[in-house]
């Protein structure tokens, strides 16, 4: 963001550091360049300067001359430019006792706007939606959504005792992992009125419920491809046994038996052999996470057996035929990100869903973006969470061998609140508790927070949005900002997008809009 440059010069010239005053006035950044560029925004970096005794020093971005902003250290991104526009960048440096002259300049250019392209839209369905949040397959296609898409998962299945547990319908409970769905994926009755294509179940069909419903979307969209979620945040648990070398292979044939070949267990008057044949394309595994903590922590040899496990899976889905779709949702920390060794596990994937959100939510004390795109000098997180935002984690994943094109890209139709929020910052880095939510503290669907009044910021380096309402701080991406983030995926070249999930959005599928139009 741009700063009132008179009023840093004396703030910085009153300002001592140490035991003594700083008199080294700093000599010029060299070695100015720019990493990397969008359609809208320009990075830089260069060399550090030497500080000098007593003296600290930050760095100040002129484009054409005119400041830009501050950064206290050797990087910045300029954001709000034109497509394909070329820009001119200085840089100096400035301690306590002067600034140095500016740098030599640079020109660089923001990215053309592609426009065409065949990209991934994928979306998450969620079983459990169909009860308290009313969303059925059918909304998928009333909300003008499933013309846009390109492939469906189906979240979630379990994983239990080393096999993909399937046809038990029993509470879910975090602290064993235990739990399943039965009804909602294969035996509840739809009534004609709920039905995609406007015909009622009847009681002796092998195939009922969200399966088939989805089953009678893809005869609508012939094009549309539907996989099925193994895992996720709940269920990620039995991954870690399932996995080992003495497990994986029956595992993984239990999981093709039921969901490619159809076979299911048979309940409440459905199931049995081949019954849900022809609804799902491919196995998406959402586990959480190997080696690294999620509802359980995983163990070092994860690593090992995760890129093992998808290599078993590529190999028996290829022996059913070809073409049917192998993919993960993978986290996007860092943290997350190198216990694994996605250079290698890539090979065995049609791609890698980045879940670039929920890096910051009511976990953390403080306000703090939940997808920022890209990450910001200003902000007072440390370690591995000076990482936590799209772009590094997406460039984590492409400097271990990652092509580009296997990667999409994260949206959550979701967003993350604080309440109790100081308005100074405009409440963002502030102090604050997790705020009332419809189903769940600190968390609310994007269709109710666009009815919420207040005001709205955006951050203009992080390139992340959020309210003020009151006291209640609430970060989340409107489709303005999803736009833009389409723009990104398709000057880095990336696979897609995918989002989390359906019943998020508001009836007219404003988002998964915003997405499409995006990717054209």
């Amino acid at each position: 963001m741009a700063t009132n440059a008179s009023a840093q010069s004396a703030a910085i010239s009153a300002s001592t550091t140490g035991n003594g005053t700083c008199t080294t006035i700093p000599s010029v950044p060299s070695g100015l360049a720019s990493p990397a560029q969008t359609t809208t925004s320009i990075s830089l970096g260069w060399g550090n300067v030497a500080a000098g005794p007593n003296c600290t020093v930050k760095y100040r971005v002129f484009r054409g001359g005119v400041q830009q902003g501050e950064s206290t250290t050797n990087s910045f991104t300029n954001n709000g430019l034109a497509p394909d526009t070329a820009y001119s960048f200085t840089v100096a440096a400035v301690s306590e006792a002067g600034a140095s002259a500016q740098s030599a300049p640079i020109t660089a250019r923001t990215k053309q706007i592609i426009v065409g392209g065949s990209k991934n839209v994928i979306g998450y369905f969620a079983q459990w939606g169909i009860y308290g949040r009313n969303y059925r397959v059918k909304n998928i296609d009333t909300s003008n959504t499933a013309a846009k898409l390109t492939h469906i998962n189906y979240a979630f299945g379990n994983v239990r005792n080393n096999r993909c547990q399937v046809g038990v319908t029993i509470p879910t409970n975090e602290s064993t992992g235990e739990g399943g769905d039965a009804f909602a994926d294969y035996t509840k009755s739809f009534q004609a009125g709920e039905s995609v294509d406007g015909v009622g179940d009847t009681w002796d069909q092998p195939l009922r419920g969200n399966w088939n419903q989805l089953k009678k979307l893809k005869a609508k969209y012939p094009n549309l491809k539907v996989l099925i979620s193994l895992g996720g945040w709940t269920w990620s648990r039995g991954f870690s046994s399932a996995a080992r070398p003495e497990n994986r292979q029956a595992f993984v044939a239990s999981c093709i038996d039921a969901y490619i070949r159809g076979n299911l267990p048979q309940t409440d008057g459905a199931g049995g052999p081949g019954a849900a044949a022809g609804v799902f394309d491919g196995i998406d595994l959402d586990w959480e996470y190997p080696v690294a903590c999620g509802i359980a922590c995983g163990a070092p040899e994860d690593n090992a057996n995760f890129t093992a496990l998808l290599a078993e899976f590529r190999r028996q889905l290829d022996l059913v035929r070809p073409g049917l779709l192998l993919t993960i949702a993978a986290g996007a920390g860092v943290d997350k990100i190198r216990v694994t060794d996605p250079g290698t596990y890539h090979q065995y994937l049609d791609y890698i869903n980045v879940m670039t959100y929920d890096f910051h939510g009511t976990w953390d004390p403080q306000t703090n973006h939940h997808s920022p795109l890209y990450g910001s000098p200003a902000d007072p997180s440390t370690g591995d969470q000076r990482s936590y935002n799209t772009h590094d984690a997406l460039q984590a994943f492409r400097t271990r061998g990652v092509p580009a094109a296997k990667l999409n890209l994260g949206i959550g139709f979701y967003g993350r609140g604080w309440t109790n929020v100081s308005s100074a910052n405009n409440g963002l880095y502030q102090s604050g508790s997790a705020a009332p939510g419809t189903y769940e503290a600190g968390n609310e669907d994007y269709k109710v927070l666009k009815t919420k009044s207040g005001s709205h910021f955006t951050d203009a380096t992080a390139r992340a949005h959020w309210l003020l309402s009151g006291n209640q701080f609430w970060s989340y991406d409107d489709p303005a900002l999803v736009f833009e983030k389409m723009q990104y995926v398709k000057n880095q070249g990336l696979g897609g997008a995918f989002f989390w999930e359906f019943s998020g959005d508001d009836a007219q599928g404003s988002m998964a809009q915003a997405i499409k139009d995006g990717l054209q």
